[in-house]
This record gives structure tokens, sequence and C-alpha cells, in this order.
């Protein structure tokens, strides 16, 4: 009986937005799992899909369906114009997991360099901070507590940080107490960047950091860009300006520690 009433138009609109948030959290679901969630059978959720797919809000696939998100903005202006109050409350917190006398990377990318914009405002914690952004280095230059190295490599124009084998050879010298990285996709497919440097250079950071913290903001949710770093059992902390309940059963899934923010 619970089955055929959540059948009924009322409860089948329910259902289906709340299988677009989960789709669109998780980058991905199949027509069983889902099933198995919304205690309805596998015709009904495919009836669903095509449904929400008419809307734009996702796409079938053959066993489920795909996330759809807009494509990633490539321009360094044009992220650092969005959610710019979500990233500076993101920052403003991700501060607050640090201690005095931490090793830390700050990594490329808007929600990075806002955390080291806010430091250097702080003014009051000694660091030693590795960076592969100019960005970061330079906000953190003059800081008389925070010792920043930039590493060497290869430098990439369109948002000035350093990548490539030069820079993963760079790498080899340095651990972290925390890594504080910049991504572009967080899905349960994992995270991901645009550039395969990129994710080469991120994934050599996690292999020698303690503890990864992600600073993203909410469009990021659901999103997988081109190249992929790590499986989300490789996250620690994410810091976010937003989260649904979805995001906060996907966190929990993966034993990450959820730290949202007020913007």
């Amino acid at each position: 009986m619970a089955n055929a009433a959540s059948d009924g138009p009322v409860f089948a609109d329910e259902r289906q937005l709340r299988i677009a948030e989960l789709v669109s959290v998780r980058g991905r679901a199949r027509i069983g799992e889902l099933a198995e969630t919304f205690g309805v059978t596998e015709p009904t959720i495919r009836k669903d899909l095509s449904a929400l797919q008419e809307r734009g809000l996702l796409k079938r696939t053959h066993g489920g369906a795909l996330a759809v998100h807009p494509n990633v903005d490539r321009e360094l202006a044009g992220r650092q114009a969005a959610h710019r109050a979500g990233k500076e409350a993101i920052a403003d917190a991700c501060l607050r997991l640090l201690r005095d006398g931490d090793s830390v990377f700050l990594d490329s990318g808007t929600s990075v360099e806002a955390v080291a914009r806010h430091l250097a405002g702080a003014g009051n914690l000694r660091l030693s901070v590795l960076t592969n952004s100019l960005g970061v280095a330079d906000a953190l230059a003059d800081v008389p507590s925070i010792d920043c190295v930039l590493l060497g490599g290869q430098l990439r124009r369109v948002d000035g940080s350093v990548v490539g084998d030069l820079a993963v050879e760079n790498l080899q010298r340095f651990t972290f107490s925390s890594a504080f990285l910049g991504v572009s996709g967080f899905s349960e497919l994992g995270i991901s960047v645009g550039s395969l440097a990129e994710a080469s250079l991120k994934a050599a950071v996690i292999e020698r950091a303690r503890r990864v913290v992600l600073p993203v903001d909410h469009s990021k949710v659901g999103a997988t860009d081109f190249a992929r770093i790590s499986d989300l059992e490789a996250v620690d902390v994410v810091v976010m300006d937003e989260a649904s309940p979805a995001v906060h059963d996907l966190c929990a899934a993966y034993n990450i520690e959820l730290i949202t923010v007020q913007a």
C-alpha cells in the first residue's frame, strides 16, 4: 500500500524532486539503488527519470542517471567573482582549522586564494606554507610569521599556478599537516579538475598530507570535471557555504567531516 500511495501525483512530484537532488549531489545514481531508497518499483523510477530528463534536470543512462551541470568556468576572473560571499566565509572557517606551527599546502584556485588572503589579514599564526599558486605566494609574501615556499615548474597562465613534472618532483621534499585543495568537481565519483597536469599535482599533494581539506562552494557539488584527482576516501574535511541533506549523507558515507558556513 505504501508503494501505491507514493505513486500518486503529489508523492511522485516530491519523489522526483528528491531524486533530482540526490543525482545532482552524487553525480550519478543507479535505478536499483533509487528504487530501494524511495520504496518504489524500478519501472516507476524509470518513469521518474524520463520525466526529469524532459525537464533538463538529469541525463538518463541505460542503468540509471547522470547529473547535468553547466560547463566549468575556466577563466580566473569569472571564478573569482562567482559566489564571492560564500568563498570569503569558507576561507574564514578554514583559518580555524589551523594551529600555530602547522605546515600547510595551499593549492591554486579561487577558494584557496581566499584562504591565503585571510591568513595574511590575520597575521598571528606561525606557519610553514608550500604553494603552487602565484596568487597565494603574493598574498603571503610580506607576512613575517609565515615562511612561504613557491614550487617551481611549468606556469599555467589561465590561473597562475605551477604544474608539471618539475613541480611534482619538488613536492617530494615536503610533507604537510594539512593540504587545502581547490577542485572544480565534487561528487560520489570523486574530486576532479579541468586539467590533467593539475590533477596529477593535487594527487601527489594528497599522498604527502596528513589531512586533506576542500574549501568548496556549493556550485561544485555533483559536478565532474575532465581530470579526476582521487576518490572521496582521500578527503578528510569539506568546508562549504551551504549543504543539502544529500550532501550531509554523502559526506557521512565517506567519513568526511562537513563544516558549513553562513555567507
